[in-house]
């Protein structure tokens, strides 16, 4: 079995879950998602635990049992806690502002670049160099840190850009000087 598929996803206090099929609703204090998963898998809720079984060990089934137990438990995780990334902007007159529910930034261009935030998902920015993410569906709020990210890559000579929190970027050495004969 799937080491991940077989592990029971935990339903905590004030979360409910609706199995319709291969729709799985997950209802809790900050929202509600849907997901739809593979038609060969079955999933059923036994006391507090939701589970998931597979009919055949094939290499189709297999992954679709780990892929259909992720997806619900960050669904789970998404709707108690909510899921959150944060960004961090490098460089001299790089900035973020939020304008209502526009987030605005100062990269470089010749105009600031206006996001307006998606539905589902919110944005804060405690100084002008911090943007934070939130949100109840991970991959929303994994999408939407990615675009922000994309209009200014942090590059590997200055280090100027917007990263993850957490990024590490390898500098590299510039051009070296060249010896004129």
């Amino acid at each position: 079995m799937s080491r991940i598929g077989r592990k029971p996803v935990e339903l905590p206090a004030g979360v409910e879950i609706k199995v319709d099929g291969q729709m799985i609703t997950v209802k809790g204090p900050k929202g509600e998602l849907t997901q739809e998963i593979g038609e060969q898998i079955t999933a059923k809720v036994e006391g507090t635990e939701l589970i998931f079984t597979r009919p055949s060990d094939t290499k189709e089934d297999k992954s679709q049992h780990g892929l259909a137990r992720a997806l619900v438990n960050n669904m789970v995780t998404g709707v108690t806690t909510g899921w959150q990334k944060t960004l961090k902007i490098v460089g001299v007159g790089y900035r973020a502002e939020k304008q209502g529910k526009k987030l605005v930034l100062s990269l470089g261009y010749s105009h600031p670049v206006e996001m307006e935030d998606p539905e589902g998902i919110e944005t804060e920015v405690p100084d002008p160099n911090t943007i934070i993410i939130k949100g109840i569906d991970k991959a929303l709020v994994g999408n939407y840190a990615a675009v922000i990210r994309d209009w200014r890559k942090p590059e590997p000579y200055k280090g100027k850009g917007i990263r993850y929190i957490d990024e590490h970027v390898r500098s590299k050495e510039g051009k070296a000087g060249v010896a004129k004969a």
